[in-house]
């Protein structure tokens, strides 16, 4: 347990931060959606991927739109996050990451696994993938029903394993989203990710967007987010590398105790999204709707469009709900995260206030 004194300091400190960051924003990180295609289907997912078509944009203009960002910001404490869908399944993959390898930028990437095997391991190793995610969620019968892929763990398990066996990247972890259904799995995947020599267990909870809003059974309820964070605070004890996402403020109790760091929204100011389309906006789990897309790489210059629009992600999210206006917890929290706001109640789809504190 850390000293809540040091605590509230730090969030006083990270507040004065962040207002900060709202007047001179400092991009980190860099989402390429190459793909709105995945061959998985899964129940929760936010962007409804699946047998999407629609226009990408081309080796060319992925190379002529990196070279500017490397002009304009450079390399340095630059990390492009490549996901989609499933990027594997974006035929020219290895040809749009060479060339961001070759200009020099470090790269991780979010995948099911299911197509890598020791051949495309390497294949990733040689174009300078750093980090990878894969997602595992659940038991192998829970984790296919939920993402519609009979076959589906034991493949994605089977690229984990081709990761290990080719090495030499930063960080192979897995992601497991909790759902109701699977909390009570967390223990028997925890032994079978201690087998493999893995990084990191990345634990997230379902969310209330995208298709999950169609499921509400698979929703966590109240006792069981506190199992949940319980049971990662207590693993973290215990000196494992297991981590919450970077989701949620979760009050004094577990701020800094789930991650290594404190809660804040970085959407829009450390963190922009490309879409498969070209369009730009902040994080790719905000909800799409036009007034979030900031414009268009084939039309507009990004780095004009970082310094001068952004707007609506750098504001307090919480000064558009009375209850949120009036809460304790409005300086530390702000409303919440962008993607978990109801922009048409203007009020957040979930709060841990009352929950955990």
């Amino acid at each position: 347990m850390f000293d809540e004194n040091v605590k509230r300091e730090n969030m006083k400190t990270l507040e004065a931060y962040r207002a900060g960051l709202m007047i001179k924003p400092q991009l980190r990180h860099l989402f390429l959606e190459l793909t709105l295609r995945c061959n998985e289907r899964c129940l929760h997912c936010g962007s409804n991927c699946g047998d999407v078509m629609l226009d990408e944009l081309t080796v060319n203009q992925y190379a002529k739109f990196l070279a500017e960002i490397k002009g304009d910001f450079g390399t340095a404490d630059k990390m492009l996050c490549i996901t989609g869908g499933e990027p594997l399944l974006r035929k020219e993959f290895f040809d749009i990451m060479s060339v961001a390898n070759e200009l020099g930028f470090s790269w991780g990437m979010t995948s099911n696994g299911t197509l890598i095997d020791d051949s495309v391991a390497k294949d990733l190793r040689r174009v300078g993938m750093k980090t990878i995610s894969i997602s595992i969620d659940g038991l192998e019968e829970t984790h296919d029903a939920f993402r519609r892929t009979p076959g589906g763990w034991k493949r994605g398990l089977n690229g984990v394993e081709s990761l290990i066996r080719v090495g030499g990247f930063k960080n192979i972890q897995i992601t497991t989203v909790v759902t109701h259904q699977n909390i009570g799995q967390l223990d028997e995947l925890y032994k079978i990710f201690n087998d493999m020599d893995i990084d990191s267990w990345r634990i997230i909870n379902i969310e209330p967007i995208g298709r999950a809003k169609q499921h509400p059974e698979l929703i966590l309820t109240n006792d069981d987010y506190k199992y949940m964070f319980e049971y990662i605070r207590n693993k973290r004890i215990a000196g494992e590398p297991v981590t919450y996402g970077c989701s949620h403020y979760l009050g004094m109790e577990y701020e800094h105790e789930v991650r290594d760091w404190y809660y804040i929204c970085t959407a829009g100011t450390y963190i922009a999204s490309i879409m498969a389309n070209g369009d730009i906006t902040a994080c790719l789990d905000i909800e799409r709707r036009p007034e979030f897309i900031q414009g268009n790489i084939l039309t507009d210059r990004f780095k004009d469009v970082w310094e001068n629009k952004f707007q609506i992600f750098r504001k307090n999210l919480a000064d558009e709900n009375e209850k949120c206006r009036n809460c304790s917890e409005n300086c530390r929290c702000h409303g919440d995260a962008y993607h978990s706001w109801d922009f048409d109640k203007h009020e957040p789809q979930l709060c841990f206030k009352d929950i955990l504190f």
